[in-house]
């Protein structure tokens, strides 16, 4: 038996990955829907950049992977679902990146937010640019952190 393979009568009772996933990035998400609108007006206010800069989604990306790293170090697929949570997480994090790009833009508020020329660029630097820059760090360092952990109880 391949350690990855479920048996078909717990497959029945055990979540699938995909929904495994969806409940690991859900929390990610709802803070990331927080901490964006917070930089925005971190920097509406005038705060420097340099303490702006910490309420940032790649940050939020690397803890969770590290968190996910510690917690899924037990499970028989810790890569694929902490791949996975990520894949799901990025994207969707990134939408209210993309919306107050949208309000940047239209008002001519003067925030980093505004970068892209056109729709077109703010959707793809948004959702496909920004969302690799989230899942490929947070992926290995995630991957690192359960390496390690998964290493260490083997050794116990």
């Amino acid at each position: 038996d391949h350690p990855d393979r479920i048996a078909p009568d717990e497959r029945d009772r055990e979540p699938s990955l995909m929904r495994r996933a969806l409940r690991l990035a859900a929390v990610p998400v709802l803070i990331a829907m927080v901490i964006t609108p917070v930089r925005f007006l971190l920097e509406l206010a005038g705060v420097p950049t340099a303490y702006v800069f910490l309420f940032g989604l790649l940050w939020l990306a690397l803890g969770f992977s590290i968190y996910w790293g510690v917690r899924l170090s037990g499970e028989t697929r810790p890569y694929r679902l902490l791949w996975l949570s990520l894949a799901l997480f990025s994207p969707v994090s990134r939408i209210p990146v993309f919306a107050l790009w949208w309000i940047d833009t239209t008002w001519g508020i003067g925030t980093h937010y505004d970068i892209f020329d056109s729709w077109g660029q703010a959707f793809m630097g948004q959702f496909f640019y920004g969302s690799l820059l989230q899942i490929i760090p947070g992926g290995i360092l995630g991957s690192l952190t359960l390496a390690i952990r998964r290493a260490r109880n083997a050794s116990r």
